[in-house]
């Protein structure tokens, strides 16, 4: 548990490559989780946490926003509350004997990809973010969204423009200087590939190093398709002697 300033507490799972040298970290964000609210206790129990550390040879760690897990909450739609609540796990990752604090990758999925790309709007020394299956524009697509969602933001965030807007990271390129790796479903029915498109072109005409990668299929993206993008993608992240540029 990291505590906050505030008197919250951040609920973090971590796992650690066995080495002496600092290498990396990457900070995995989960998604919605329906009425569960497992956290990131969902990336303990299916494995990730441990096969990716194995695999990459680096520290990898999983946060609980806001409202799921242990996390304090209350849950507030990828707002400040949840945006804070991962700058406080990536500031604890820094500070890791172990981890390399240029090379820290954040990857967020779904709900957590829409909170990931908010962070790395307020994180202009955050090496690299990869968020798949998110939404970078929410009042765009709340009209059309699931009824559950829409009645998750309107309980959690308001439908004000200003909280539209503090959950959009279309709006904010401008302050985005990490490298960023989208991930899309191509017939995704809840965050529609366009959404993807529209921010890939908004950072690119910013300069801002991006690359967009579309696979064909839904909201969520099998595993084995993802890992032969991302596995290479961060296996050069963490290579000997990479540093952030």
């Amino acid at each position: 548990m990291i505590p906050q300033g505030d008197g919250t507490a951040v609920e973090l799972f971590q796992a650690s490559a066995i080495g002496t040298a600092p290498t990396g970290a990457i900070l995995l964000v989960h998604g919605n989780q329906g009425g569960r609210r497992l956290g990131a206790s969902e990336f303990v129990d299916s494995g990730a946490l441990l096969r990716l550390s194995s695999r990459l040879n680096i520290v990898t760690a999983a946060v609980s926003q806001p409202g799921f897990g242990d996390t304090d909450g209350p849950a507030d739609f990828c707002g400040s509350r949840t945006q804070q609540a991962i700058i406080a796990a990536v500031a604890f990752l820094r500070e890791h004997p172990a981890i390399d604090p240029d090379r820290i990758v954040l990857y967020g999925n779904s709900r957590g990809a829409v909170a990931a790309a908010m962070v790395a709007a307020q994180l202009s020394d955050l090496r690299t973010v990869a968020p798949a299956s998110g939404v970078y524009d929410l009042k765009s697509v709340f009209d059309n969204a699931p009824i559950g969602i829409r009645k998750a933001i309107e309980l959690e965030a308001g439908l004000s423009s200003e909280a539209f807007k503090a959950r959009s990271a279309l709006h904010h390129v401008g302050n985005i200087r990490s490298e960023i790796l989208l991930l899309h479903g191509r017939h995704d029915d809840r965050a529609p590939v366009s959404q993807a498109e529209a921010f890939y072109e908004a950072l690119s005409d910013a300069d801002v190093p991006v690359d967009l990668k579309v696979f064909d299929c839904g909201h969520r993206i099998p595993r084995d398709e993802s890992q032969r993008v991302l596995g290479p993608f961060l296996q050069r992240i963490f290579a000997s002697g990479v540093t952030r540029h």
